[in-house]
């Protein structure tokens, strides 16, 4: 199951740059949180609880619980997060409100099962991971922690799809039509002997002609 995450936030009233500015200057993170056909609601939050979330990782497939302060608790995604170019600090975060019974987009990463045991890797092959995380069509409450490639019997050459995967754990990909590739076998890079042909030795300069007898 996905992880559910409280955030405290505050309401704000004012949209717009000046406001967003406004709310820095206090410093709040602005932020907004969209969707499910209702209004935006214009939020504010600490700028310490956005960055331990960016340190964790994953917080695209983390489920949020913003409680409103005097207000509702909203269960949504966050889905974009704004940074001062210069300072690294959070300007503003973009959060996706949940409908009832709505699949959400995530993105699962991949784990490689028996990697050191592939025949392709034993013989100097090297995986080729083409895609690290999956996005996939999901139920908010059935997000997977991550998905399964069997690389047992991978051998160089081999590609690896999400047909591949062992079980995709009632997800749907995003990726319609094709079976897409997840990884690849590798072989072993070969490198060139290079010879460098010695420059051809000069012939040695002919003699002055002699002289004539007198």
């Amino acid at each position: 199951m996905v992880q559910t995450i409280r955030i405290e936030a505050e309401a704000r009233e004012r949209a717009g740059k000046g406001a967003a500015r406004a709310t820095r200057k206090t410093g709040r993170v602005p932020a907004v949180i969209y969707g499910a056909k209702q209004e935006a609601s214009l939020i504010s939050l600490d700028p310490r609880d956005v960055m331990k979330e960016m340190h964790k990782g994953g917080w695209q497939s983390h489920l949020y619980e913003v409680a409103v302060a005097g207000g509702a608790t909203v269960r949504c995604l966050m889905r974009e997060v704004q940074f001062h170019p210069v300072k690294d600090s959070p300007l503003h975060v973009d959060f996706q409100r949940l409908a009832p019974g709505q699949l959400i987009r995530v993105k699962v990463p991949v784990v490689f099962l028996n990697e050191s045991t592939s025949p392709g890797v034993k013989e100097g092959g090297t995986v080729n991971s083409v895609r690290r995380d999956l996005e996939v069509w999901s139920d908010p409450d059935a997000v997977p922690e991550h998905f399964e490639v069997d690389l047992a019997e991978a051998k160089i050459g081999d590609t690896l799809r999400w047909s591949n995967v062992i079980d995709h754990k009632g997800t749907k990909p995003v990726i319609t039509g094709r079976d897409f590739v997840v990884a690849t076998i590798a072989p072993p890079k070969v490198e060139e002997e290079v010879v460098v042909q010695a420059a051809p030795t000069p012939a040695p300069a002919k003699g002055k002609a002699a002289g004539k007898k007198k």
